[in-house]
């Protein structure tokens, strides 16, 4: 195959013999090539995806009351499911927006979704009569690891 071909023509040509039973290797060929459109966003770099990560509420818990508990639960779930949200929209907007995209678009509203999530979490201790736990809102950020 040309080197001088266009990108665009050089997928299909790989794209048209791996359908033709050509090859298995030319559907991995494009699949690498697909991230080589020259975009150059952020996020577009080689090497490991970068991912969520957020601090644990749990384990920053005291006893938790048991009339609480299945409330509790569920918001520590609730803390898990958003933060696996945000880890697959960071995954599959990969290279979109500016600089700023990712702390405006993934990680400003988790953390706004997880102060709600540990707001939540202090008034079913309020709710029991039990002293709500302190210095949970600390934990609602979130920031990016490197893979």
């Amino acid at each position: 195959m040309s080197r001088g071909l266009p990108l665009l023509h050089r997928r299909r040509i790989l794209l048209s013999g791996a359908i033709g039973g050509i090859t298995c290797a030319a559907v991995a060929v494009g699949a690498a090539m697909a991230g080589q459109d020259g975009g150059g966003g952020a996020g577009a770099s080689a090497g490991a995806a970068p991912a969520v990560r957020c601090p644990a509420v749990a384990g920053s818990l005291p006893e938790v009351p048991a009339e609480s508990r299945a409330e509790v639960d569920r918001n520590l779930a609730l803390l898990d499911t958003q933060t696996a949200e945000a880890d697959k929209r960071l995954a599959t907007s990969r290279g979109e927006g500016g600089p700023d995209f990712v702390r405006n678009a993934i990680l400003g509203p988790l953390k706004d979704k997880r102060a709600s999530t540990i707001d939540r979490i202090e008034l079913s201790f309020s709710r029991q009569g039990s002293a709500a736990p302190s210095g949970l809102d600390a934990l609602a950020g979130c920031s990016l690891t490197s893979g």
